[in-house]
């Protein structure tokens, strides 16, 4: 969880979705005009725009200036090279910005929004090898840009208002499914099955699209057949293999072998000298590897918070999904949850208690002055309706600390209520200061690189790190038995 607002929201982009057409415009790519697309290059532009401070303001950007240069300076070479920048393409494409923007988090991810926004996560970035990797992926995620993927997707799909956006998001992930959703939070089933159809093509044009692109800047782009290779056995540890009828990207086995192909036809016509280990390795070491517990973390049943030195108990049974601004507790069954925010809009407990007893359809059953270790708190019990007439009932508390509103809101049927208030009250009245260095000095995982320096088997290598030997091998792309040569540098978890 970090310090920004939930209420963070694409509500503008949205509107300019459901106030989109049909715009006629040209392709990049082509050069053909099409009455294909939802928006016009300008909307797209705007629509972008409009997103992407959105998404770093409520999910962040790694702390680290010079990766971020690093990966806005290779992304910038590869749409000097691309369809944009070629030719008397149209001087709304061959003006417009790119953008790339590195997410502070763990999952192995990548994405683009229309109107020249990339982001790649730090996640993927430990896990690739080299430089040429990376431009593989950069290229890709530009190719979703300049083929239009996301105005042509959001005309040929009539969702709903909120889910055309959420999906052009969704499908454009470098894993797809779940890995878009765990990183924006975004997207389901149903939007991915919706989007199948065109997704699938959307992506092996962007695959294309992104070994061109690395070629035509003098990578080795066969490189970034390993990479997904990596994802392959990234997925398959995890027992999350992506299959090819759901996934809105094709499966990374069958894309392993069409990079390799695909590359051989540009061996010709290009140099493609380029790999970038070392350059590469460079950014990441010191790069934070995993969850960073100084954003939040769960330890014997209390959800801590380092950097902003609070700590509050996770109900029993509950699990906390620790989110960039907010916390949310659900329990195994789905009957009930607790979601812990900031409350950016008010400055005060009692004000935010009267605006949320103050809103339409609620009824009040208590309110009153709330428990949380001496701080100022306001707690309201109320009951409500969901959209489907189900009567709920919710206990919210606000908290006043560091200069900030906290907000904690349970809510379960009201039928079961009496199964959940007690779980709710504790953990809201649980809410206090920390003041335990051992916590508020708690550090991340970082990427280290060491040296081998004898002959051995990866697996020999890496015995007795804190990490598991096959994660380790998965981030080096090595397998377990292979042999790693004197010299050979390499990546481990500290």
């Amino acid at each position: 969880m970090q310090r920004s607002s939930i209420h963070s929201t694409i509500t503008v982009a949205l509107l300019l979705v459901f106030a989109a057409g049909c715009a006629s415009s040209v392709n990049p790519i082509s050069g053909r005009k099409s009455f294909g697309y939802a928006w016009s290059p300008q909307e797209e532009i705007q629509i972008g725009s409009e997103s992407d401070a959105s998404i770093v303001a409520q999910y962040g950007e790694y702390d680290d200036r010079d990766l971020a240069q690093y990966v806005d300076s290779l992304g910038q070479a590869l749409v000097r090279v691309s369809h944009v920048r070629r030719g008397d393409v149209d001087p709304v494409w061959a003006n417009m910005p790119f953008h790339f923007r590195v997410l502070d988090s763990p999952v192995v991810n990548a994405f683009a929004l229309p109107g020249g926004f990339v982001y790649v996560t730090r996640g993927l970035l430990a896990h690739l090898e080299n430089e040429a990797q990376l431009a593989v992926v950069l290229g890709h995620e530009i190719g979703h840009i300049v083929g239009r993927h996301g105005s042509r997707a959001m005309r040929r799909q009539q969702f709903g208002m909120g889910a055309l956006l959420l999906g052009a998001i969704g499908g454009q992930a470098v894993l797809g499914g779940n890995a878009a959703q765990n990183v924006m939070d975004v997207g389901g089933t149903a939007t991915q099955l919706m989007f199948l159809k065109y997704g699938r093509d959307a992506e092996s044009e962007s695959d294309q699209l992104g070994v061109e692109y690395a070629a035509m800047a003098g990578y080795r782009a066969a490189e970034g057949a390993a990479f997904f290779r990596s994802l392959k056995r990234l997925s398959d540890k995890a027992g999350a293999a992506l299959p090819s009828l759901l996934s809105s990207h094709p499966d990374p086995g069958n894309r392993e072998i069409y990079i390799q192909q695909r590359s051989q036809r540009y061996a010709a016509d290009f140099p493609m000298n380029k790999v970038g280990r070392s350059s590469l390795f460079r950014h990441v070491h010191g790069l934070v590897y995993g969850e960073d517990p100084r954003q939040g973390f769960v330890q014997a049943g209390v959800f801590y918070h380092p950097q902003m030195k609070f700590r509050f108990p996770v109900p029993s049974g509950f699990q906390a999904i620790n989110q960039p601004t907010q916390v949310v507790m659900v329990p195994e069954n789905q009957q009930a949850v607790v979601v812990f925010a900031i409350e950016a809009s008010y400055g005060r407990a009692r004000e935010a208690a009267d605006a949320f007893k103050a809103q339409e359809g609620m009824q009040v059953v208590e309110s009153g002055l709330g428990q949380a270790g001496g701080l100022p708190s306001h707690y309201v019990i109320a009951d409500a309706s969901d959209s489907e007439g189900n009567a709920l009932r919710l206990r919210v508390q606000y908290i006043e600390y560091a200069g900030s509103v906290f907000s904690f809101t349970g809510m379960a049927l009201k039928n079961q209520w009496s199964t959940y208030a007690g779980s709710f009250s504790s953990t809201m009245q649980g809410f206090r200061q920390e003041t335990n260095q051992a916590i508020l000095s708690k550090q991340p995982s970082r990427v280290a690189l060491r040296t081998v320096r004898n002959t051995t088997t990866f697996n020999a290598l890496v015995s007795g790190q804190s990490v598991d030997p096959l994660t380790l091998a998965i981030l080096n792309q090595v397998e377990l038995n292979a042999r790693v040569p004197a010299g050979m540098i390499y990546k481990i978890v500290r």
